[in-house]
């Protein structure tokens, strides 16, 4: 079996994870190709090759037309599902989507179909993890194991306003997860990039 493990030193955010899949080996071209299936608007993965805190790392940039609307789980499943991808990927990428719907509707105590994304539901946030799902498939992952998640500290301005960090739809996401936090404040994915490390996976056969 085909594990990719996941060391969260530094949190996790859909282009660390892009970023660690293109290290591993998934080919840019191949990824682009596949996330075109999709039918989005344009976009573009700038892939570069830089230095975070001494450790060579592989960021991901995903470049997007402006846009301003915010999405319900309906619309992104709409969008997945109607792509010529593989059903595995549609069916992986669905369950993400529909697993961030239902924390942030625990959270505002809503029913799920109400749930509207803000961060998550932009087309960039669509691409992270769709990309992700085909970069799974391409490196042929059968399973998955992570470190404690390292959290971060402190408060975060979010949509909906101020929350300490974890904001509360993560710490949702994060139940009976092992994390931990150190002196640095802020959400982790959201520090400066030099101060974000890479995103650390390996695969073992």
């Amino acid at each position: 079996m085909r594990t990719l493990y996941f060391d969260c030193f530094a949190g996790a955010s859909g282009n660390m994870i892009l970023g660690a899949l293109l290290a591993l080996g998934v080919d840019r071209e191949k990824l682009v190709a596949e996330l075109q299936k999709l039918e989005i608007a344009d976009f573009d993965l700038k892939v570069e090759s830089v230095n975070r805190s001494g450790i060579a790392s592989t960021h991901v940039d995903v470049r997007i037309p402006p846009e301003h609307s915010h999405r319900h789980l309906d619309d992104i499943k709409g969008i997945i599902s109607a792509s010529s991808l593989s059903g595995r990927v549609k069916e992986r990428a669905i369950s993400i989507f529909t697993r961030l719907a239902e924390a942030e509707a625990k959270v505002h105590g809503i029913d799920v179909k109400k749930v509207h994304f803000h961060e998550v539901g932009a087309l960039d946030a669509i691409v992270d993890v769709v990309g992700a799902c085909i970069g799974f498939e391409m490196l042929g992952i059968e399973a998955f194991a992570c470190s404690n998640i390292h959290v971060g500290s402190g408060f975060v301005e979010i949509a909906h306003g101020k929350f300490p960090v974890p904001p509360p739809a993560v710490t949702e996401l994060l139940e009976g997860i092992p994390i931990y936090s150190t002196e640095i404040t802020g959400e982790l994915r959201r520090l400066p990039a030099q101060r974000l490390s890479q995103l650390s996976v390996i695969v073992t056969a």
